[in-house]
Formats: C-alpha cells, sequence, structure tokens
C-alpha cells in the first residue's frame, strides 16, 4: 500500500532543497520563492504571475495563481502509480457544491444558493468568469414567475465536445415559487419545481432554462449528445431532455426516493442511476423510459462514475463509507473496500486506472487502483470535501471543499523513491 502523508513530503522537499541551492546556485529570490512552496504554503501567499491580456469588454483581469512547482516529483507515470501533490489553493467568493472540468481545459465551479455563481477557471487557476444565477424566466419559455428568479447551482456537465454545460439548480428563488427546497423531503409534499440551466462556454451567458422536478441534484449528458439527463431529489424522477430543443421530452419515476448520480452506457441507451435513500443502483431503458433493477452496492449509494472502455462503474455509498466496483453488464458487485467517513463524489482518470474518492467526513481523498481497488494514495483536504474532478489536460485533480475553498493536486508524476 502506497499512502502519502504530507509530511514525510515536506521532509523529502527540504532535502531536494538543499541540493538545489548547493549545486544550481539559486537565486535569493528563487531561495525564497521555493522554500514557501516547501513549507506548504499555498497559492494566495505566492507572488501571482502578471494579469492575462482581456478584451476590453471583459471583467477586470485576475492575476493567475502561481503553481507550486513539482520538479522534486519523479518521471510522469501512469495514474495508478503516480503520488498527489497539492500544488495550489483557491478562495474568494466559493461555496463549491460540485467542481467539473471539460476535456478542453475549462473548470467550473457551482455555489449553490450561498454566492448564486458558477465560477469559471482556466486549468491553471486563473478565474476567467463568475456567471451570476439571476435569470428572466419569461424570457426563456418558463411561465408563473415574473420579474428576475435565481437559481441555486448544484451540478453540471458538459456536453462531449464541451460548448454547452447543463448546470442543475438546487432550488429557485422568486415569484411564484415556494419556500426552500431541503434534503429531507417526500415526493409529492409541494416542494416547488426547480430549473436547469444551459451555459455557453464561448460567452458564458445562460442560453436556455428549462423546468424539471424538485430538488434537481446530478445532470448528465449522454454520450451521443442528444439528451440531459437529471434526476429529481425531492420528486424522485427522472427529467429527459432533448439537448437540440431545450425541452423535457419525459419524466421517469426511478421506484425510490433521493435518486442522485448518473452513469450512462456508451452507446445512450441505458443510464444507472444512485437512489441515494436506499441501497440500489436502477438502471433506466433510455428507449422504453422503463426501470430496472440493477444492483446493490451499499448503503446510500451517491455518485457513480464508469470506465473510459465502459465496462465498469464504481460507486460510492455514503452510509457505509466505501466504493464498490460494479460489472456493468451483469450488475455484479466485483470489489468493494472502505475509504473514509461519507464518501461523496468521485472522479476517473482518462486511462482509467485510477479513481478517487472524496470523504466528506474524514477531510480527505481516497486514490484507488482500479484493478483491485487498494489504496494507492490518500491526502487531507479541507474540512468537507464534496466535490471532485480530474482536469486532463494538466493532470491535475480538483478537490471542491464546501467551507469556500478548492484544492488542486497535481498527480501526473511517480513518487520520489
Amino acid at each position: 500500500m502506497m499512502v502519502r502523508k504530507e509530511a514525510v513530503y515536506v521532509r523529502r522537499r527540504r532535502v531536494a532543497l538543499l541540493v538545489v541551492v548547493a549545486f544550481l546556485g539559486l537565486s535569493v529570490l528563487g531561495v525564497v520563492r521555493l522554500v514557501g512552496f516547501l513549507s506548504g504554503g499555498t497559492a494566495e501567499a505566492t507572488a501571482a504571475k502578471p494579469a492575462a491580456t482581456r478584451p476590453a469588454a471583459a471583467e477586470p483581469a485576475i492575476p493567475v495563481p502561481t503553481l507550486h512547482p513539482v520538479e522534486a516529483q519523479g518521471a510522469p507515470g501512469p495514474s495508478a502509480k503516480t503520488a498527489m501533490v497539492r500544488v495550489l489553493r483557491l478562495t474568494g467568493d466559493l461555496t463549491p457544491k460540485s467542481v467539473v472540468a471539460s476535456k478542453q481545459g475549462l473548470v467550473f465551479a457551482q455555489n449553490m444558493m450561498y454566492k448564486h455563481t458558477v465560477t469559471v477557471f482556466r486549468p491553471d487557476g486563473a478565474r476567467l468568469k463568475s456567471i451570476d444565477d439571476s435569470v428572466d424566466l419569461a424570457k426563456f419559455g418558463v411561465k408563473g414567475h415574473p420579474g428576475t428568479s435565481k437559481g441555486s447551482p448544484v451540478e453540471m456537465a458538459f456536453t462531449p465536445g464541451g460548448r454547452y454545460a447543463w448546470v442543475s439548480n438546487y432550488s429557485m428563488y422568486g415569484q411564484g415559487y415556494g419556500s426552500e427546497g431541503l434534503d429531507t423531503c417526500t415526493r409529492g409534499d409541494g416542494t416547488s419545481p426547480s430549473t436547469v440551466y444551459r451555459i455557453d462556454t464561448k460567452s458564458f451567458a445562460i442560453d436556455k432554462v428549462v423546468a424539471v422536478g424538485s430538488v434537481p441534484k446530478y445532470v448528465a449528458v449522454t454520450p451521443d449528445g442528444k439528451t440531459v439527463l437529471v434526476t429529481n431529489w425531492c420528486s424522485w424522477d427522472l427529467s429527459v431532455i432533448s439537448a437540440s430543443t431545450g425541452k423535457e421530452v419525459a419524466r421517469i419515476p426511478l421506484g425510490g426516493k433521493y435518486p442522485r448520480g448518473i452513469a450512462v452506457s456508451p452507446d445512450s441507451r441505458s443510464a444507472y442511476i444512485a437512489l441515494m435513500g436506499s441501497d440500489r443502483v436502477v438502471r433506466v431503458d433510455l428507449a422504453a423510459r422503463s426501470v430496472h433493477p440493477f444492483a446493490q452496492t451499499g448503503d446510500g449509494p451517491r455518485h457513480i462514475v464508469e470506465s473510459p472502455d465502459g465496462k465498469f462503474l464504481y460507486v460510492t455509498n455514503n452510509g457505509d463509507g466505501t466504493v464498490s466496483k460494479v460489472d456493468r453488464r451483469t450488475g455484479q458487485v466485483l470489489e468493494w473496500v472502505r475509504t473514509g467517513e461519507q464518501p461523496r463524489s468521485l472522479a476517473i482518470s482518462p486511462d482509467g486506472a485510477a479513481v478517487y474518492s472524496v470523504n466528506y467526513e474524514s477531510s480527505t481523498v481516497t486514490k484507488l487502483r482500479t484493478s483491485d481497488l487498494e489504496v494507492v494514495d490518500e491526502v487531507k483536504t479541507d474540512y468537507h470535501p464534496i466535490g471532485i474532478t480530474y482536469e486532463p489536460t494538466r493532470k491535475m485533480v480538483w478537490v471542491a471543499c464546501y467551507g469556500g475553498s478548492i484544492l488542486v493536486f497535481d498527480d501526473s508524476r511517480l513518487p520520489v523513491a
């Protein structure tokens, strides 16, 4: 087992510092910066790079945070063998419930009703935009809510080409809406329906709004790009949206309470839904719009990711403190492992060799080798990590912590022997 503790790596980096100073003759400024890195400083404590040039109409330029160097790490390697090293900590106007990276390098953080924003980052951590969730619903064809309404961005999914981002709103706030939705609810209890937004990733403007069920949580786009799926926590059903028209075309009851995570088969025909109020994952035939038993993975299944080849699903079981590996064809649970207390979201590396679980009450990220679910790394985070994503252009793991920060870990290099 290759569990890395931060204190050990700090000592190793200090040894590396002495070697670099002695043999390479660093400048005084270079030594100061390197000492700041080796002593565990974050981006806020280091000098920022010059602000990027922006068009005159854009928001004021925001300095690019300084990524800590990772030269002390070893050579690049496969994700099952690399070690996570924290390189960046982002704060300020953030209450991130989730963080999601596109294949093209954009990273979106959803800040719920506490900030009423979606924050957009470059892969180097520079902020590109803070998108306000205020909308005039009448302009989008949503009736019964005159004036300006606000949302509460909770989760999001990119379209396959990265042009659009679909964002779910936990609740809506404005005329015609009732009290805020709650995590404890019952189907048909009068909780107001909510919406999902579509954001253009070129203009960062909300260009579509679709009414869905009550307290929508997770959102997914099918691999063919034709359909958007949304799990409605309090109405216990699945909204099916046509991506081309921006209209809800079906609402499918799921037969269990508190649906959340979604994974979709490579052929876009089946969706796998975690029912967090149970121990079950169900399969939805998207053509027939029918629901079928699939797997019993553990208490409180919350999040699902799929292996790149489509053969396996990985599921966090929030109540059990475990992650399960499931055969997607048969629904058989092949492996399971304990990670930390209340594992929430998952991310998987593009090579499919590692899966990462954020453990909410343990304030850790556990990295698992997908072949056998062996724990190969574990790192501490800020309080209450809840969202996680793998940013592929730089091989970085981004972790959203509910208290108001995002941590970025380099996971591209082998550990120093």
